[in-house]
């Protein structure tokens, strides 16, 4: 048994003082923080690939449009809470570039980040109809969009995607439907973690049974356009971003500046909203907001209770961003394919170390490489994975905490500098030497 590059008692105590009882539930913040403590502790680097921060220098049309704005003096004035008109067009027209759908810009609201979008989306459509009460999470998924439904007293149910994909989706998701308390269903495309992409053909599908059931799809882009083995970064021409706006009009769109455009620090996204769904009235909507429609009562009551609008300044990057991709001067795709190069590199040592790629096909085809993938070994549970990576200053996430029943965890690749791909072949040539063999 070779030493490990981090004393195993360090991290063992470090686990215990955090009152961690099962590591396979350990949330990304207590795994970061545990990471950073024996990091600092241990003198070793960290190879940190719990968290999804983006790895790459944030857009600087944006920046440079955000400080133009913040010197012309936009911080004195309060944003207007459907969202500074021009980052709406913008928005709108961004939506037809790279998705091929048509959204009026009314429809095209800011938020503080798809995180705020989201939770506005939940409540409301919780409060849409009070006979369904429940939210269906096409799994695995970001983890605290179940936190969001319990911090508002929410209901949800979910299903791990890995066992049905294809034909054999439809009647899963209508095997919800069909019980009637179903709200909406949320998912994201590309997956987090999996990074799997759902097709034409099972957005299809969800979008027929949403219309068929009357629930409301909040489809999160927070990848957008980021499954690299189709070039969908061509402003107004196919290939697009699927998405379920083609086959329904109950929808939701999440489009968040922090990965495409790493611009997560601004906290900037746009929800958009169908037309039809925007202009829809819900009875118990209206007897609730004094009869505004579905799309004024996300932004006038829910956003205005929330946060009362949108960072003004962040606004204008966004809007920035926006025109400058549809305008084609502009390529947002090209920077964050870098994403794609890390993993195809981290899933090379991992694969010649004896790990293996938990979710590794998507429909026939090998899953894309992006922000992030899925490892696993052989007879280790997700949690003693986690547990023992740390040892070799490694950290991930578990893939329980994401609503999979796979056993593995989630790598993210945004933090991988060009020195850590030798300290990781070199770490886990022991881990492989050291856990040969190894059985539950």
């Amino acid at each position: 048994m070779r030493a490990t590059p981090i004393d195993k008692t360090l991290i063992d105590k470090a686990i215990e003082d955090y009152g961690i009882q099962d590591f396979a539930r350990a949330t990304i913040r207590e795994v970061k923080a545990i990471a950073a403590f024996a990091e600092k502790e241990s003198g070793v680097e960290f190879i940190k690939m719990e968290m999804g921060i983006p790895g790459l220098p944030a857009a600087k049309v944006g920046v440079d449009a955000q400080v133009e704005a913040l010197r012309g003096g936009i911080a004195n004035s309060y944003p207007d809470i459907q969202g500074y008109p021009e980052l709406k067009r913008q928005a709108s027209r961004f939506v037809k570039a790279f998705i091929g759908i048509d959204i009026d810009a009314k429809g095209c609201i800011p938020t503080v980040g798809s995180m705020q979008g989201t939770y506005a989306a939940l409540m409301l459509s919780q409060q849409a109809n009070p006979v369904k009460d429940t939210v269906l999470f096409i799994d695995p998924g970001f983890p605290v969009q179940k936190m969001q439904i319990q911090v508002m007293g929410g209901k949800y149910v979910s299903f791990d995607l890995y066992d049905y994909r294809g034909e054999r989706l439809a009647p899963k998701v209508e095997e919800y439907l069909k019980k009637g308390n179903i709200c909406a269903i949320l998912y994201s495309n590309p997956n987090n973690p999996s990074w799997a992409c759902l097709t034409e053909s099972e957005l299809a599908d969800i979008g027929r049974l949403a219309t068929q059931y009357d629930a409301i799809v909040i489809e999160d882009l927070a990848y957008f356009a980021m499954d690299f083995r189709t070039d969908l970064g061509q402003p107004f021409q196919p290939p697009y971003q699927p998405t379920v706006a083609r086959y329904t009009d109950n929808y939701l769109l999440l489009i968040s500046g922090s990965k495409a455009f790493s611009y997560a620090g601004e906290r900037i996204a746009v929800t958009c909203i169908s037309d039809k769904l925007f202009s829809r009235r819900y009875e118990a909507l209206a007897q609730r907001y004094e009869g505004l429609p579905f799309g004024m009562v996300f932004s006038t009551r829910i956003l205005y209770a929330l946060s009362s609008g949108t960072s003004h300044s962040a606004q204008y990057a966004l809007a920035a961003i926006m025109r400058e991709a549809c305008d084609g001067h502009y390529s947002f795709r090209s920077e964050v394919m870098e994403y794609g190069r890390r993993a195809h590199r981290l899933k090379e040592i991992f694969l010649r170390h004896g790990f293996h790629i938990v979710y590794d096909q998507d429909l026939g085809r090998p899953v894309a490489d992006g922000f992030y993938f899925t490892i696993g070994y052989p007879g280790m549970t997700s949690g003693k994975l986690a547990h023992e990576l740390m040892y070799y200053g490694v950290s991930a996430i578990c893939l329980v905490t994401t609503g999979s029943h796979q056993e593995g965890l989630r790598v993210c690749t945004s933090f991988i500098g060009d020195h850590q791909y030798a300290q990781l072949d070199e770490r886990m040539a022991i881990f492989a030497e050291n856990n040969s063999g190894f059985e539950v």
